[in-house]
């Protein structure tokens, strides 16, 4: 299988097969999920962009009419706290436990850890670290517990999946997370704006410094940020941009990859600037990292 330059996908590691077992019933916490989710009223808008920064071979362009009917969508990613109460009451095994590891970058392991760890050929800053998931983001010896209200990672489009049926929700569609994403805003660059950082003010978590050696960390984080982190855009979603990739419901391209929306914190303008609103990735439904999560809708 293929993965996409910003992220990369089980398409670099052996081959494992995976069943994954349906979840139980919904209990009383997960409806509250769908209870959290913010109503939007839909209508037209302009899709995508014909920006010269950006990257047509990833479909952004050209800028067209799309629309949608009205839907609920959630105001942040899915968090550590949210996903562990969906485990805890189905015993849901994610992907990468299944398959024995997931990708870390490598400049948030151990030095040890990251010259011992299989590193990626067609991007070497990428780690297949054995033991990492979503309870050990950094491989063994790192855990999620101090980061509860971060957005959850190593998750694949399938354990998204999972997580919406349990919680009675769904993943976004493309259009829909554009929509949302925009905040009301009409072909801007960022949810917020044209401007990166209006009046020097860090509006979402990226890379800041010389990628993929030197992170000044100038917007407060390194790694992923609290889910709330930063001003939400005018329809109330936060983060919608940088942080973690988001998973969409559609293919990107028939039987091979799902559409992945938003960015992260890796996105620099040198090399993925995909945190732009328009811009769109993808991978394998089967692969994750430790960037790329998820947010619900209805």
């Amino acid at each position: 299988m293929s993965s996409s330059c910003c992220t990369p996908g089980h398409g670099d590691a052996p081959a494992v097969t995976v069943t994954l077992a349906p979840p139980p019933p919904r209990s009383a916490s997960a409806l509250r999920v769908s209870r959290q989710l913010v109503d939007l009223p839909g209508g037209r808008f302009l899709m995508g962009t014909d920006d010269p920064d950006g990257f047509p071979a990833d479909g952004e362009g050209p800028v067209r009419e799309a629309a949608t009917a009205a839907f609920r969508i959630a105001p942040t990613a899915v968090s550590n706290a949210q996903f562990a109460s969906f485990v805890k009451a189905t015993g849901h095994v994610t992907e990468a436990e299944h398959f024995g590891s997931s990708f870390v970058f490598a400049g948030l392991l151990p030095d040890e850890l990251a010259a011992s760890s299989q590193q990626v050929a067609a991007v070497p800053w990428w780690r297949a670290v054995p033991g990492a998931d979503w309870r050990h983001p950094e491989g063994p010896g790192s855990s999620f517990a101090t980061r509860q209200n971060h957005p959850v990672v190593h998750v694949s489009w399938n354990d998204a999946q999972a997580y919406c049926a349990w919680s009675g929700t769904r993943l976004p569609t493309e259009v829909e997370w554009e929509y949302a994403a925009r905040g009301g805003l009409e072909q801007r660059r960022y949810p917020w704006g044209d401007e990166l950082t209006p009046d020097g003010r860090h509006m979402c978590n990226i890379w800041q410094g010389d990628f993929p050696t030197r992170n000044t960390g100038e917007d407060g984080f390194l790694g992923t940020a609290p889910v709330k982190s930063y001003r939400p855009n005018g329809y109330g979603l936060h983060n919608v941009v940088g942080n973690v990739w988001e998973w969409c419901e559609d293919w990107f391209a028939p039987d091979t990859a799902r559409v992945m929306r938003g960015g992260s914190y890796l996105c620099h303008d040198s090399y993925c600037n995909r945190y732009r609103v328009a811009a769109r990735s993808s991978n394998t439904p089967d692969s994750s990292t430790g960037n790329i999560g998820f947010r619900v809708a209805a």
